[in-house]
């Protein structure tokens, strides 16, 4: 048996080899380091480079280029935007742990905090580190970009370095144009090893303490340098599943549209004898031509014979669940967040699985948002107090909310709690007004407690209305006269 190469070109379908990227020095725009500069850091990780490539399967930075393409797909970006959305939907709560009053201070941080737009570009910057592993924040400062040289300057958290009113906002860095200028690859035991002390933005040195860096999934210090010291990317992580997912939904679409398959016995002997098939080939094309419901189907009665023979579907909607859901675990996220599609067999919008979810999102804000804010909220006091006060704190708020009838029950367990302690000599009724007062999911937050406490035999303890306690003993109720 003989077959042309002729007949195998036409026939034969060429696969499509894994892309490999290997560990080197990233690629970036022209512009980002100025062409003159020459950094050492690079050919001392040379030697890095190569051990990585010869030691590891060459799974190394795809580049930003790359990454920025993966944004096209909506899998790569629900992953990372759907956790940005949830990390900054309820926000944060600012606090006072002193016991002096400093609710004007906190309108004015919130003020600030709305008015930068801290809530929106924190989002961003948690979206680039899904797309790209890294995001940063540029802290304008008034004036400080007028010369170069104090751009290289460290930002201290000083009223010396901050002027009241000086600070006028915060702008996103995209990750492709920033490159670490100085870093410490020598000394393993300093606090800067593998930390850099600035960056070129564009060709524009910037001391590390005017950008804020915000990287969840650290690199090992010796591929840091490959990654442009950011971190993986959620889009790299995910390829592989994405990859499955894509593949698996197309094969399912085929079986789909060719679960159904035809032949037809027929001469081969031109081909199998290494002819160039010509004629076979295009009756094959004429067949196929006039396969649908709409065509004709003509034998040649001698010598041709049609078969066909049927798949089965069943299976194919569990194979293609299980692909999808490999997805969302790669991202830790229960499937109906990341598509809206509840699995099938699985039970993803319970309690349980949410409240991990939230979870999970709770410790991202704890990893990427919390040092970033605390240094955002210092800057405000500085450039509106000229002080900074360690007192003003802020929590995350809770992304697991109760319905009201088990809030109802918590607080009726509490204020049961509360009487039996008062009554025992543990805490007095001016404690227990304060702690309420202080709670925010008490009901009574920000309840004057200088206020007289109220008598057991008041009206409001006893569940009347205050003014129809003062009018009740001069009316009568309607009815009642004559």
């Amino acid at each position: 048996m003989k077959i042309s190469p002729h007949v195998k070109a036409r026939l034969s379908s060429l696969g499509v080899e894994p892309e490999a990227f290997p560990f080197g020095p990233p690629q970036l725009p022209p512009g980002v380091v100025p062409e003159k500069v020459k950094l050492a850091m690079d050919d001392a990780m040379a030697g890095g480079y190569g051990y990585l490539n010869t030691a590891f399967s060459g799974r190394g930075f795809p580049g930003y280029a790359f990454l920025a393409e993966l944004t096209q797909r909506a899998e790569y970006r629900a992953l990372s935007e759907r956790v940005a959305d949830e990390m900054i939907r309820k926000w944060i709560r600012l606090k006072s742990e002193s016991d002096q009053d400093k609710t004007d201070e906190i309108k004015v941080i919130k003020k600030k905090l709305k008015e930068f737009n801290v809530r929106d570009l924190l989002r961003t910057v948690a979206i680039h580190d899904g797309w790209f592993g890294r995001g940063q924040l540029y802290v304008k400062i008034k004036g400080a970009n007028r010369t170069k040289r104090e751009l290289q300057t460290p930002l201290l958290m000083s009223k010396y370095k901050i002027a009241k009113g000086s600070l006028t906002g915060f702008k996103v860095i995209d990750p492709s144009v920033t490159f670490p200028y100085d870093y410490n690859s020598s000394d393993a035991l300093a606090d800067d090893y593998f930390v850099p002390k600035s960056w070129y933005v564009l060709g524009t040195q910037i001391h590390a303490s005017r950008l804020l860096t915000f990287v969840s999934r650290p690199m090992p210090d010796l591929m840091k340098p490959a990654y442009n010291f950011g971190g993986m990317s959620m889009s790299q992580l995910a390829m592989e599943t994405v990859n499955n997912w894509v593949s698996t939904r197309a094969s399912v679409n085929r079986m789909i549209s060719t679960f159904s398959t035809s032949g037809i016995k027929t001469k081969m002997s031109d081909v199998l004898a290494g002819g160039e098939g010509d004629d076979f080939l295009a009756r094959m094309e004429i067949y196929t031509a006039g396969r649908d419901n709409q065509g004709v189907l003509a034998l040649d009665k001698d010598t041709e014979e049609f078969f066909q023979f049927n798949a089965p579907l069943s299976g194919l909607d569990k194979l293609q669940a299980q692909a999808q859901e490999h997805m969302a675990a790669v991202g830790q996220m229960p499937l109906i967040i990341l598509t809206g599609i509840s699995p099938s067999g699985l039970n993803a919008s319970s309690e349980g699985e949410l409240r991990a979810w939230y979870d999970h999102v709770h410790d991202m804000q704890e990893i990427l948002f919390r040092p970033a804010l605390e240094k955002i909220i210092k800057l405000i006091q500085l450039s509106e107090f000229q002080a900074i006060d360690d007192d003003i704190t802020f929590e995350f708020e809770p992304l697991w909310q109760m319905d009201g009838e088990k809030l109802a029950r918590i607080r009726k367990s509490d204020a049961d709690a509360a009487v039996e302690l008062e009554a025992a000599g543990v805490v007095s009724a001016l404690e227990i007004r304060q702690n309420l007062a202080k709670d925010p999911d008490s009901g009574f937050e920000g309840l004057d407690v200088n206020e007289p406490v109220p008598e057991p035999g008041d009206a409001l303890v006893q569940g009347k209305d205050p003014l129809l306690a003062k009018v009740e003993g001069l009316t009568k109720p309607m009815g009642a006269v004559g």
